[in-house]
């Protein structure tokens, strides 16, 4: 066989590897991590009625990851009647986050400005974050949809993060990091990170220390989120197609490796 048709062949072996399990809406189970159970708790412990900030910190190029992590979290927080207030400093997560929350909210039958609002995109992070420890009102006197803030019954006893029982930033880069040094220390807010899986290995320690309350990596965080609220999502859909997509190029590897071997030995 030509080298270039090889090439086609190894091209259709990897895109039905992604595509058939995608297609079939098959899914990957496991036993969920200690941090993912964590992170699970958090929201399941808490009360009917309190505040949950939601940050959507990433860029559009990882929504493949990131949806399924921000779609379980809100699922959570609303089939737990939470009160969800979301925000974004990153701007392409701006209308995404906007997106994704709008679509929850309308699963679960929730009211916009009581159970849930969302303040969209503010510039220069370390100062959102520092202002809205004194005032979320303040810093966004109108929200995303630019209707004023102050009269939202969802924020009539929120003033602060005095309020807020938990903060999660929904993150593909450092965002967490300035969350942690400016909202945890300064505030002592209750924090947790839902990270791309590249990202997780930087905040393992951060989560060892309790400056991260909890820590969702990636798609098998999805995955094992989804498993502990028992629904079908994106996570354990997008998991399965991703390992078995992987192990055929790993085979593919060791079929080339193994014919370059014995067109060697022929030799």
């Amino acid at each position: 066989m030509s080298s270039a048709r090889t090439r086609y062949l190894i091209f259709l072996i990897v895109f039905l590897a992604v595509a058939i399990p995608l297609l079939l809406n098959l899914r990957i189970g496991g036993t969920p991590s200690p941090e993912t159970r964590q992170a699970f708790a958090n929201i399941d412990t808490l009360a009917p009625g309190s505040v949950v900030m939601i940050s959507f910190d990433f860029e559009a190029s990882a929504l493949p990851e990131v949806s399924p992590l921000a779609t379980a979290i809100l699922n959570h927080c609303f089939k737990k009647n939470l009160h969800i207030i979301g925000v974004s400093l990153f701007a392409e997560g701006t209308a995404l986050g906007a997106q994704m929350l709008r679509q929850a909210a309308r699963r679960y039958d929730k009211q916009y400005g009581s159970d849930y609002a969302y303040l969209g995109f503010r510039p220069q992070y370390q100062a959102a974050i520092l202002s809205l420890g004194d005032s979320i009102v303040g810093e966004f006197p109108t929200d995303y949809y630019g209707d004023p803030t102050a009269p939202m019954p969802i924020f009539r006893n929120v003033a602060n993060y005095d309020q807020v029982a938990l903060v999660i930033s929904v993150a593909d880069g450092s965002m967490p990091t300035y969350w942690a040094e400016y909202a945890v220390a300064k505030f002592g807010v209750h924090f947790e990170a839902a990270l791309t899986a590249t990202m997780a290995t930087a905040y393992y320690p951060y989560l060892d220390s309790g400056q991260i309350k909890g820590l969702l990596v990636g798609l098998k965080g999805a995955a094992e989120y989804e498993q502990l609220l028992k629904i079908k999502g994106g996570g354990g859909r997008g998991l399965l197609a991703l390992s078995v997509s992987q192990t055929v190029i790993v085979l593919v590897i060791l079929a080339g490796i193994i014919g370059d071997y014995r067109q060697r030995r022929r030799s």
